[in-house]
């Protein structure tokens, strides 16, 4: 996987998935950087918002996953994936109530 990263590391789809296997290994440092990178770089990458807002409530960070469920739902409204929206907006609603 990081081969292709090497290739394009703007690669969003790639660094996705990486970020993905970090969180399996238990690397939430490295996993978290990556998809703050890919959503700096790409904010309409809206996949990425509900795993990052995931390994924020894992470590205690509540307020930083609430704003990025909240940055989420944001984008995801825009680009019309209801689905997605639908995804954040329960994560979100189960972290707040």
């Amino acid at each position: 996987m990081k081969e292709f990263l090497e290739v394009d590391p703007n690669d969003s789809f790639v660094q996705h998935a990486l970020a993905l296997e970090y969180i399996k290994a238990e690397d939430d440092v490295t996993a978290r950087r990556l998809f703050e990178e890919i959503l700096q770089r790409e904010p309409g990458y809206t996949g990425s918002y509900y795993h990052l807002a995931k390994l924020l409530e894992r470590i205690g960070e509540a307020n930083e996953a609430i704003k990025c469920y909240e940055k989420g739902m944001e984008e995801s409204k825009k680009k019309g994936e209801n689905h997605v929206y639908n995804e954040l907006k329960s994560a979100y609603e189960e972290l707040i109530f």
